[in-house]
């Protein structure tokens, strides 16, 4: 079933004219998939256009809007607010996600996984997104042990083009 699944999705994805396929709602964990994507990385829109500072507030993950955007690194951010826009431009680094916006559970498995930007926490002041809200859980249950390998690994694979992991 799963070379099955990956065999469709390649298919999509040539027909559609791009090398990654976008998986949002994968009936496997991000572990028995050998499929990566950063469509959205790719695209230069960081986090699917979500709010990097509402993450942090009572909003809780929120779409931003094109009007209050900032570039940084390459990515364009989105924020749902004047307010969240100035904050980010104080202090970019702060805010952005860890692991270029890939989920953080795939990088402790050395894989660049695209991110349900909804499935998310924040440990320490820092943004970790995960491919779904299964494997968030999965990740919030030993989620210093998985930082710790996925701080180990990111160097190794941060600037691995997807196609070649």
């Amino acid at each position: 079933m799963r070379q099955f699944l990956k065999s469709t999705l390649i298919t999509t994805a040539i027909a559609l004219g791009t090398t990654s396929a976008l998986v949002t709602a994968p009936a496997y964990a991000a572990d028995e998939l050998n499929l990566t994507s950063a469509s959205t990385q790719q695209a230069g829109l960081a986090v699917q256009g979500y709010d990097v500072i509402a993450y942090r507030t009572d909003a809780g993950p929120t779409l931003g809007s094109a009007e209050f955007s900032a570039d940084y690194n390459g990515a364009t951010y989105r924020f749902v607010s004047q307010a969240n826009l100035d904050r980010f431009n104080a202090d970019p680094a702060r805010y952005v996600p860890a692991y270029g916006g890939f989920c953080a559970y795939g990088v402790s498995k050395s894989k660049k996984l695209e991110i349900d930007p909804t499935a998310y926490s924040v440990v320490d002041d820092v943004l970790y997104l995960n491919f779904n809200k299964r494997i968030q859980r999965r990740w919030s249950k030993k989620q210093d042990q998985y930082i710790d390998q996925a701080e180990t690994n990111w160097p190794e694979i941060e600037s691995v083009a997807i196609g070649d992991l």
